[in-house]
């Protein structure tokens, strides 16, 4: 089962002893999560208010650009729309500091992407079975293939009502994905590149991607996996961060709101133990190289 791994850490800037750097890249590559407990990211008092209900309007997802130039998903006059990119871009700051110093064999690979701001209770929330990330999935990018490389992710509980964010954790992907292997589709000749063609996708998905897609909807689809798969409940209390391989660690979210989130993604030759990358797990599964 995936373990929370807690480390002591409390300022977003320190650096980190060799010891528990070590620690750290061994229990997310062999997916598990860390959290860190101490280290709250601070909302100034002039920021609440980006904290209340509805901020985003009718969007339930508030994201900024890889540059942090570019932010969605926010409505209202243009001095809350500064504020808010002001807000999350300096969580993606804190975020890939943290990340390069706690792992410093990836500092060099690591590729910064989206970050994003949740500020709607996710319990309840209306929306398809696919879209919905109460139900336990592996993360992939239907429209951004990643080829292979890694999906690392940064968040943070900045609830102001002092509310847990709650999540499901399930199965070792390598269990996962023999679970469902052979009811994976191969896929068909020429459609990546029709897809991309079209604009669907940003890029031509590999055969991974493929996989990886398919494998997410599967798992979603599946009520009788989500009702009795091997699982435990966690909750990341406020002013909790944590770090995981959304692609390698099978989870949900059920509850909470005000979480912010920055995207990473790690080549696989920057991993301390290549064979743990799921791309490895899915070609040992599929016999043949898939990126």
């Amino acid at each position: 089962m995936t373990e929370v791994v807690s480390l002591p850490l409390t300022a977003w800037k320190d650096t980190i002893e060799a010891g528990v750097q070590a620690r750290g890249i061994a229990a997310l590559e062999a997916g598990n999560v860390l959290a860190f407990p101490d280290l709250r990211f601070e909302i100034d008092e002039l920021e609440l208010d980006l904290l209340a209900p509805r901020v985003g309007g009718k969007s339930k997802n508030i994201s900024l650009s890889p540059r942090g130039d570019a932010l969605k998903g926010v409505e209202g006059d243009e001095a809350r729309a500064r504020q808010m990119q002001a807000m999350v871009g300096r969580f993606a700051d804190f975020a890939e500091t943290l990340t390069r110093n706690l792992l410093q064999p990836y500092a060099g690979s690591l590729q910064r992407a989206r970050t994003s701001f949740r500020p709607e209770e996710i319990a309840g929330r209306q929306s398809s079975w696919r879209k919905d990330d109460t139900r336990l999935h592996v993360d992939n990018f239907p429209s951004s293939p990643t080829r292979g490389k890694r999906i690392l992710r940064v968040f943070a509980n900045i609830n102001p009502q002092g509310e847990p964010r709650c999540w499901r954790l399930g199965e070792p992907f390598e269990q996962l994905a023999h679970r469902y292997a052979k009811a994976l589709p191969k896929p068909v000749w020429g459609s990546a590149t029709v897809l991309n063609a079209l604009g669907i996708t940003k890029a031509p998905r590999s055969a991974y991607d493929h996989y990886m897609l398919h494998l997410h909807d599967h798992m979603k689809a599946d009520q009788a996996y989500q009702d009795t798969a091997p699982q435990s409940v966690y909750e990341f209390q406020a002013g909790t961060t944590w770090m995981v391989f959304t692609d390698q660690v099978s989870h949900a979210a059920t509850g909470g709101r005000c979480a912010l989130e920055q995207t990473f993604l790690l080549p696989i030759d920057a991993m301390q133990d290549i064979e743990r990358a799921p791309l490895r797990v899915l070609e040992r599964l599929m016999e043949r190289k898939l990126a």
